[in-house]
């Protein structure tokens, strides 16, 4: 059926029911992934810790033959599937808690592995001191060769984007959902642009629907295929604060634009540089910090 783990691990990462963890138990139960497609039902579900609804579903998918001509029209697509396994995959991405076994890109593939990408987010409600500041961030760390990345979210991640695109520099989406269920729907133009000359790319596979739960986790490969995160206004309950969360726990460096204390969208920037996030009032700012790697 598949003559290699990696072309396995990408039928398995199709199948409903399981997760991150249920495939790193399958390569605990045999590393080459061969013997997963003809166990019987009974032993793979006492073996995977998943409800009963869960292992019919998986145990289905893993024998679909749809599934099987479903992976083959993505080259069609101009699809890259990136596993962990190859070579594309991203370096700084791999030394991660639980990175994604694999990706699913569509653009230009190499950035993932650039040395210098720096991610930038922010409230979906900025205001226009906050777009002001994507701008003087953007333009001068794109002007170095920085590759921004962010979440094609509404407002701070959209005007990332179009800023590096703007000044034309390099820009990396990392979304929730696969790439043929783009959200929100606002941005299904830009996100169609960064298909042909940027990058998208997705830990799920391209006709998932986006889920709640899928936007945090996500947030994860954004801190973590960067050096450093930069916040630029968030409130107290944002998720960008989940991201720098994430990036910490990664040992990457948290950087944070501040704001005026009365401000709702600058109350979760200004608390992290209380807890120790630099603060960034210029591009040279973030620069200085990441100096020592690249004289």
């Amino acid at each position: 059926m598949y003559s290699s783990v990696r072309e396995r691990l990408v039928h398995l990462h199709h199948c409903r029911g399981i997760g991150w963890k249920s495939i790193a138990r399958l390569f605990q139960l045999d590393a080459s992934l061969a013997s997963i497609f003809t166990l019987p039902y009974a032993t793979l579900a006492s073996y995977l810790s998943i409800t009963k609804e869960q292992s019919l579903l998986f145990f289905q998918d893993l024998h679909s033959i749809t599934i099987q001509s479903m992976i083959k029209t993505y080259k069609e697509k101009d699809i890259h599937i990136v596993t962990v396994f190859d070579k594309e995959y991203p370096h700084l991405l791999r030394h991660i808690y639980e990175p994604p076994w694999v990706l699913y890109a569509k653009g230009n593939l190499e950035w993932m592995n650039l040395h210098k990408i720096i991610s930038i987010v922010g409230t979906r409600t900025p205001t226009s001191e906050g777009l002001q500041a994507v701008q003087v961030l953007v333009q001068p760390l794109v002007k170095k060769g920085w590759v921004i990345v962010s979440g094609l979210a509404l407002g701070i991640d959209t005007a990332a984007h179009q800023t590096a695109i703007q000044y034309g520099g390099k820009t990396i989406a990392v979304i929730a959902g696969g790439l043929f269920h783009i959200y929100p729907k606002q941005n299904r133009g830009l996100a169609k642009q960064m298909m042909r000359n940027q990058l998208i790319i997705s830990e799920y596979p391209p006709y998932t629907k986006p889920q709640k739960w899928q936007f945090p986790l996500r947030n994860r490969i954004i801190s973590g295929l960067s050096l450093g995160t930069v916040i630029i206004e968030a409130s107290e309950r944002s998720g960008s604060l989940i991201t720098a969360d994430f990036a910490l726990e990664q040992g990457r460096e948290v950087f944070s634009v501040p704001g005026s204390i009365f401000s709702e969208q600058k109350r979760g920037t200004n608390r992290l540089i209380q807890q120790g996030a630099k603060l960034v009032l210029c591009a040279e700012d973030i620069m200085d910090e990441f100096a020592h790697l690249f004289h």
